[in-house]
């Protein structure tokens, strides 16, 4: 049986790692690895904007809401730049309506598409007089007839609208609208 011997003059064994230090030689340290980036910071939230929009929002609702009109209320509206004559003359009839629209049986959402499709085609055509037939509202739950604040609110909001009133009662009375719109 053979056993193993270290060479002559060699000293103790060495351990593997002090081997391998001087097999590799002087090594130098690296730097250190630079941090991942961070996750970048949430946007701010404008707090007070949204706020103040919500705020704003709601007090619009709330001057809409306060003006509802009511069945046997007429509907009357004129651009300050429209004399006030040109309001009596819409309130007697003196202005003959060249298109109307019936919107009786529409809900709320049918009778806004078809009064903002109806507007913007008889400008487009040049029609300067509209009639628009709202009901009075008798059939409504309450007091407050639907169609009527609808058309009232929609009309107020329109820049191509100059003026508006009641239909006189051989047009259509207090069911009814007629409705000065600008010159294309």
């Amino acid at each position: 049986m053979t056993t193993r011997r270290d060479p002559p003059g060699d000293g103790p064994p060495e351990d593997d790692a002090a081997l391998f230090r001087s097999a590799i030689g002087p090594v130098r340290e690296l730097p250190p690895a630079p941090l991942p980036p961070a996750a970048p910071k949430p946007r701010p939230v404008p707090r007070m904007a949204r706020r103040d929009e919500a705020d704003a929002r709601s007090e619009f609702h709330r001057i809409l809401d306060a003006g509802l009109l009511e069945t046997g209320d007429a509907l009357r509206y004129r651009r300050d730049e429209v004399p006030p004559r040109v309001l009596q003359r819409l309130a007697r009839g003196d202005y003959a309506a060249q298109e109307e629209l019936d919107l009786h049986h529409a809900d709320l959402a049918q009778a806004e598409l078809l009064l903002r499709g109806f507007l913007k085609a008889a400008r487009d055509a040049g029609v300067a007089c509209v009639r628009i037939i709202h009901g009075k509202g008798l059939h409504s739950d309450s007091r407050i007839p639907p169609l009527k604040n609808l058309v009232d609110r929609l009309l107020r909001q329109r820049a191509d609208v100059l003026a508006f009133h009641s239909a006189p009662a051989a047009q259509g009375g207090g069911g009814a609208v007629l409705v000065l719109l600008a010159k294309r």
